[in-house]
């Protein structure tokens, strides 16, 4: 039912409006007379407009309907353009209602302004409805005074059924999103989140809408409780509710025709056009949603792309890719840097008698197309998984591997490390690929974009034990007599670590019941995957070290650095918390630290995580050093010069090979018949696709190559006594 109130006409201002009164006055009978009777302007009592005391010309303010108050900041004539539209400043064919506008403004044919306050330089051209609600939240998940707990907007990220929701809140980041979802069982934790969401805003009912300096809106159907910031341009936009557009004038934000934007914070440098929908949201920075795009009840990290496709309950870290019509992602954790084929339809129902389940995937998550798996699943890093059908539940704990359906009612198969053994081209091009695609210019958190750091490489240690412990049990049913004599676990371990290493051309398969549910799965080539993987490992811990000495400005590690090294803080495990990579300590510690009440706002988490990022480097190498004693099952302090040489020597062959198999899987694209059959001769080819010889990325890594192969050279000297 519709209400009638009267308006205030009194020239009593309430304090929302008195902080903006410095330098400004009321309206002379003169400019009232101008307003009224020659521009056709109307008001009750003309009492509540307020203007700048200099520069104010009334005949820039024409057929506007004047309720409540008004306060014009600087107003001359002069031409505001943006693109190819160019206004005169000031207000015409309008309604405002409670407005503040700031300096030399253009507002046209807005048909209903309402309780907002414009910055300076602002073209608002066009719109049916820019309004805000007393108790607008600008898309945080708090409440408002007198509000009750069941209209606070969640966001369920993770799960359908909500049990891993979360709070959006300005500035928000997924390492925040993912401690909160993760982290459920800590009930102390959850609670203490909400307390610190909940003090960050204010809460009294005196909120009015915001938007910067140089806004461009033009064109738009609804704008409602929006805050939207700095340098925002927003063309043809259909509904923009209780949200907050971050912006700035080095990142600038863009919303384009179509769009629906509901409950959520879009972070400066992102853009939304072509009717994509977002509700119950938090987009990262450098992010794209368009050509139709829904992303619901979703969290998305920064330098994202998204279009045509369906996103529903996700938590999504940064450089996630998915931009196909018939592709969905429903209730999963997605680790980034990850790639959704076209038919992938990844969701957590309809598939089975179970409630709603969800899916956990490492970084580098690549589902071929048409794929399609039953929830609950989780993918280690940089799994690629073949197109198929996957109708039970996985478990795919091995890393850089491939994954492929045999169809119902069998046992997948895997080929651990496959990356490494048959695509090192996209393996050695990641950190690359993704830093040149990194456009922010605010860096809120650091990124990990090197496919080898210490989360995958404690992955890969996992595969390594794997393929061990699964050999025993080959060892056994062969009945393999050194096997069989062994008397306990740890020897029949140790006998299938040296059957692997003393057989490097032996060929059989190992079963891995734990892969997939009923079926299993059957793991082939683990030879050759185990020697890619130990030959990784120790490329990883060597290229640390060489670092090490680089950032310190030595060639060779002396004996005091590896004292140094031995006595830095050593951390095994390892969490991807929103692309940086932490220590699970390290999180642990940040935990107590917000129960305890020593960190208090969501600013002093993010300082935490800079400040776990600050000792990353010593962290890495601490953890490299600590590897290679694994590898030799031997303290460092009984490091023979031949153990030595035998690092080096490994290292240089493992880096000349990663050299040799990118060169060898990019060549794949140039001198394979079929794929030149569609090029009339070798001049057409490279027109299309470039020369390999001019191949950036190759130039680049062969320089790499060779730098690397001088450092490690002399890495170890003063160690060989």
């Amino acid at each position: 039912m519709v209400q009638v109130s009267n308006v205030q006409n009194a020239s009593i201002l309430p304090q929302f409006y008195t902080d903006f009164l410095t330098g400004k006055r009321q309206l002379t009978p003169d400019e009232i007379e101008i307003l009224s009777a020659v521009n056709k302007n109307s008001d009750s009592t003309w009492k509540n407009i307020w203007v700048d005391e200099k520069e104010f010309d009334p005949s820039l303010i024409t057929c506007c309907e004047i309720q409540g108050f008004l306060v014009i900041g600087k107003l001359s004539c002069l031409t505001l353009k943006y693109h190819d539209l160019a206004l005169t400043a000031g207000l015409y064919d309008s309604y405002l209602e409670n407005v503040v506008l700031g300096d030399d403004c253009v507002v046209r044919n807005v048909h209903y302004l309402s309780n907002y306050k414009i910055g300076n330089r602002n073209i608002l051209f066009n719109i049916d409805e820019m309004s805000c609600t007393c108790h607008s939240k600008f898309g945080n998940g708090i409440l408002k005074e007198g509000e009750k707990e069941s209209n606070r907007v969640w966001i369920g990220v993770g799960n359908e059924n909500d049990g891993r929701a979360v709070l959006a809140f300005e500035n928000m980041i997924p390492a925040d999103a993912f401690i909160w979802a993760k982290y459920r069982d800590d009930i102390q934790l959850q609670r203490r989140l909400l307390d610190i969401t909940d003090n960050q805003f204010p809460h009294e009912l005196n909120t009015y809408g915001i938007t910067g300096n140089d806004v461009i809106i033009k064109n738009t159907t609804l704008l409602k409780d929006a805050k939207i910031c700095d340098a925002t341009y927003i063309k043809g936009a259909f509904k923009l509710k209780n949200i907050t557009i971050l912006s700035s004038e080095e990142e600038p934000s863009q919303i384009g025709e179509g769009v629906e934007l509901v409950n959520g914070i879009m972070n400066p440098g992102s853009k939304a056009f072509y009717q994509a929908v977002a509700v119950r949201f938090v987009i990262g920075r450098n992010c794209q949603l368009k050509y139709g795009a829904r992303l619901l009840n979703s969290i998305l990290g920064d330098n994202s792309t998204v279009s045509c496709c369906e996103i529903l309950n996700n938590l999504i870290f940064p450089f996630h890719e998915q931009h196909h019509n018939s592709s969905f992602l429903i209730a999963s954790i997605v680790g980034g840097q990850s790639n959704i084929a076209s038919g992938a339809t990844i969701g957590s129902n309809h598939n089975s008698r179970a409630a709603d389940g969800e899916m956990y995937a490492g970084r580098g998550f690549w589902p071929g197309l048409c794929s399609d798996f039953k929830h609950n699943s989780r993918f280690a890093s940089f799994t690629l998984i073949s197109k198929g059908s996957y109708q039970n539940e996985l478990n795919i704990m091995f890393p850089f591997s491939l994954v492929a359906s045999n169809g119902p009612c069998q046992p997948i198969t895997i080929i651990p490390a496959y990356w490494f053994m048959y695509n090192m081209y996209a393996v050695a091009r990641n950190k690359a690929k993704f830093e040149k695609r990194d456009k922010r210019i605010v860096k809120v958190q650091t990124i990990e974009t090197d496919p080898l750091a210490p989360d995958t490489i404690q992955e890969i240690e996992y595969g390594l034990r794997r393929i061990i412990e699964l050999t025993a049990d080959y060892l056994l049913e062969l009945k393999n007599e050194v096997a069989v004599a062994a008397s306990n676990k740890q020897e029949l371990y140790q006998v299938a670590k040296d059957y692997l290493h003393q057989n490097p051309d032996a060929c059989f398969t190992l079963h891995e019941k734990k892969a997939q549910k009923k079926y299993g799965a059957i793991i082939i080539k683990p030879v050759k995957a185990y020697n890619a993987y130990r030959q990784i490992v120790k490329f990883f811990a060597v290229r640390t070290l060489c670092e090490y000495c680089q950032r310190n400005g030595k060639e060779s590690l002396s004996p005091n650095d590896i004292k140094l090294i031995s006595e830095m803080p050593l951390y095994s495990e390892w969490v991807n918390v929103g692309g940086q990579i932490i220590p699970r300590d390290r999180l642990e510690q940040l935990f107590v630290l917000i129960k305890e009440e020593s960190i208090n706002t969501w600013g002093e988490i993010h300082s935490y995580y800079d400040e776990c990022q600050a000792q990353y480097e010593n962290y890495k190498v601490a953890y490299a050093l600590n590897l290679l004693e694994k590898l030799y099952s031997r303290p460092i302090s009984e490091f023979t010069k031949e153990i030595y040489e035998d690092i080096v020597a490994g290292s240089k062959i493992t880096n000349i090979k990663r050299f040799d198999e990118t060169l060898i899987s990019r060549m794949k694209d140039f001198d394979d018949e079929f794929r030149m059959q569609t090029f009339n001769n070798a001049r057409e080819m490279n027109a299309v696709l470039g020369s390999i010889t001019d191949n950036e990325f190759i130039l680049e890594m062969r320089e790499n190559t060779q730098n690397f192969e001088k450092s490690v050279s002399n890495i170890f000297d003063n160690l060989k006594t």
